[in-house]
């Protein structure tokens, strides 16, 4: 009996209308066009304005996509996962909201909180759940709306984030196609830098956390910088080295979008060009869970059936992996 993989069939994705420039960062923060450019390669960043406006429509928009041009119908879906670190209430899950929305009344939903290896984590457990003989289509989000929870007059963290979401359906499949492969880390002592001080149960918001801007985006840039520079790097090298993939069989790298010096690091440590590296960060920042199926949606004109794909991430908690997938349709 053949193996079962999960294949991803469809992408969908969406970014908000509002571009957020370096330029008008300029007028916002201390800080030059020139500067962000150099240490991150970001040029500008969505952002999802109005009142009352969560996540939820990150998702919901990239999901409609997604089954606008897979036409699947949205009853037949199993399972909707979110990865998300800033959903629209404590509870309910934002999956849920997304699932009613788009009309995916037989599936069951939840969120997975995983910083910006989110979409990494659910991409995999969504997996499982499709070898495993449960389901047969499964939704996968990635989004954040990061705007929400960034100290604008932070230089430090505000120039880096920006709000968007990407979706992928996962199908069964028993061709030598899909999620083939995956490492994925987590290690809790990373949470002094990387971090949000108040909101949870430990912090609750108060006047006081209010006031001292504890419910915002809390980030030691150069101590983050040298953990995902390492460890994704050797992520990405060692699921290339345990599947015997090389620079010449490796088709694609879709590393996070977090910083361009990252990226090229993960290139160089896996011995890739930039021309295999997919890039999208001068146009949207860091979307953290949102950055790898933003990047398939980008890219996914120019994928072709049996791509090696190496996917990794890095992000707070901290939480890093690479996922290897076999790409399971052409586009055109």
């Amino acid at each position: 009996m053949k193996k079962v993989r999960a294949a991803i069939t469809g992408v969908g994705g969406y970014v908000p209308d509002y571009v957020l420039t370096n330029k008008e960062l300029e007028t916002m923060v201390e800080t030059t066009d020139e500067w962000i450019t150099t240490r991150t390669g970001i040029k500008e960043r969505r952002i999802l304005k109005g009142d009352n406006l969560g996540v939820s429509v990150l998702g919901i928009n990239a999901v409609k996509d997604l089954l606008a041009k897979t036409k699947v119908d949205p009853k037949e879906i199993d399972l909707i996962i979110f990865a998300t670190v800033t959903a629209d209430m404590t509870f309910p899950a934002t999956a849920n909201i997304v699932a009613t929305a788009v009309g995916a009344t037989n599936a069951w939903s939840y969120d997975m909180g995983a910083a910006c290896s989110g979409f990494l984590f659910g991409l995999t457990t969504g997996a499982s759940f499709i070898e495993s003989g449960m389901y047969k289509k499964v939704i996968v989000i990635g989004g954040d709306k990061m705007s929400a929870i960034l100290d604008y007059t932070d230089r430090t963290t505000c120039i880096i984030f920006g709000d968007g979401a990407g979706a992928v359906l996962l199908e069964p499949t028993t061709e030598d196609v899909g999620v083939m492969d995956s490492i994925l880390k987590s290690d809790g002592s990373g949470e002094s830098y990387l971090h949000m001080k108040a909101g949870g149960s430990r912090r609750p918001a108060s006047l006081e956390t209010v006031n001292a801007r504890q419910h915002f985006v809390y980030q030691e840039g150069s101590a983050v910088f040298k953990f995902a520079v390492t460890n994704m790097a050797d992520v990405s090298a060692q699921i290339a080295e345990r599947n015997n993939l090389t620079a010449d069989t490796i088709s694609w790298l879709a590393p996070h979008q977090a910083n361009k010096r990252i990226i090229d690091a993960t290139a160089n440590r896996v011995g890739i060009g930039e021309n295999k590296v997919m890039m999208n960060i001068e146009r949207y920042g860091n979307t953290t869970a949102g950055t790898i199926p933003l990047l398939l949606w980008d890219y996914e004109k120019k994928l072709k059936k049996g791509d090696n794909i190496i996917m990794a991430a890095f992000g707070g908690g901290f939480t890093w992996g690479a996922v290897y997938v076999k790409w399971a349709y052409n586009s055109n």
